[in-house]
Parts: structure tokens; C-alpha cells; sequence
């Protein structure tokens, strides 16, 4: 199947009836898609675990704590869950291997980001995520089209000033919804 429509910077917004236990209620970025498939982090499951209590497990360094070490971390997704991904707004700074995924997010997969972040010198506004979502070849059209997913514009303001627990029903709003159980899962044609 060939990909029509790109669904890069969008939300994939999980609906009701999904009852997988991954997937169930997120809310996911989607920062890759193409007729290949599609990647992307969920930005709604924090985990128990803070950015400083990696940096205490893994730095050599005596470095003093700042305000990134009380970043919360994410289950981005189940591929790769030891891997690290950071969504953030761009720098100035330029970091080994990011991707610019929009004028206003992108995405760093490189150590020398956490590193800045642990000096206090890294980005403000951030998703740190463990782990992504994938999709196989139309496998997220597939999805989409038997109404498991719906999916809206990106709004950063949802991203890094909502509660997680509120990111959902917030990008649920985005679409002019106010109550999402409320909708057929029903897929029909007019």
C-alpha cells in the first residue's frame, strides 16, 4: 500500500476501544512516516524515574544537581525500550544525531544531549522517552482505518504544559470532541 498522506508531527490519539495494554488511552508524536512505515514516542506514560536517577546509576562525574535532573522520563513505545529519544524545541546547540522533525520539535537520539542536561546546559522544553512505536509498511493506515487511532494537528503547548494524565482528553479537545467514549467505533462509509 502507498502512503498518501504523511501523519509526521501529528498526534495519534488512541480510542477508547483499544484496550492494548501498550497502547491503551496514549497519546503518541508521530515523528516518522512514509511508505515504509511510521515511528513515533507516546508522550502521555511517564515512568517512575527521573532524568537524575540515570545520571546517578551512570555518571563517573561528580556533578551537581539541577532542574533537568527532575525531568520525568516516558515509555516512548515497546521497540527499544533501553534506547533513549529526546523531543525538544531546537537549539542553537547542535547535538551528534538529531532530526529536525518541524520548525518547532526535533528529535535527538545522541548521548552529548543528556550530557548538557546534566551540566544544566540542554534544551527546556523536553519529552525524554525510553523506547518508540513502530508501524509497518501501511500497518498505521490499516489501523487508522479501522477506526483505532484518530489523528490531529501537533500542539506543543499539549506536549510540554499539560499533565500527562491530561494530554490525552487535551488532544481529544483539539478535534472539537468532548467526549471520546462517546463516539461509533463503528467504521462506516457514507
Amino acid at each position: 500500500m502507498k502512503t498518501q498522506y504523511s501523519y509526521q508531527n501529528q498526534f495519534l490519539i488512541a480510542m477508547p476501544r483499544l484496550m492494548d495494554s501498550v497502547f491503551s488511552q496514549t497519546l503518541t508524536y508521530i515523528c516518522a512516516h512514509d511508505p515504509q512505515g511510521a515511528m513515533g514516542v507516546i508522550i502521555n506514560r511517564p515512568l517512575n524515574l527521573k532524568l537524575g536517577d540515570i545520571l546517578r546509576s551512570i555518571q563517573t562525574v561528580n556533578l551537581q544537581p539541577n532542574p533537568s535532573w527532575d525531568l520525568p522520563l516516558y515509555f516512548g513505545g515497546p521497540v527499544n525500550p533501553e534506547s533513549g529519544f529526546v523531543l525538544h524545541q531546537p537549539m542553537a546547540q547542535q547535538w551528534k544525531a538529531s532530526t529536525p522533525l518541524s520548525k518547532e520539535l526535533t528529535l535527538t537520539t545522541s548521548e552529548d544531549i543528556i550530557n548538557a542536561m546534566a551540566e544544566g546546559k540542554g534544551p527546556e522544553r523536553v519529552i525524554l522517552s525510553l523506547g518508540f512505536a513502530n508501524w509497518g509498511a501501511g500497518q498505521l493506515e490499516q489501523e487508522i482505518a479501522e477506526n483505532s487511532w484518530l489523528t490531529s494537528a501537533c500542539d506543543t503547548h499539549i506536549m510540554f504544559d499539560i499533565a500527562p494524565k491530561d494530554r490525552w482528553q487535551a488532544a481529544v479537545h483539539l478535534l472539537g470532541v468532548h467526549d471520546l467514549y462517546a463516539l461509533s467505533d463503528q467504521v462506516g462509509h457514507a
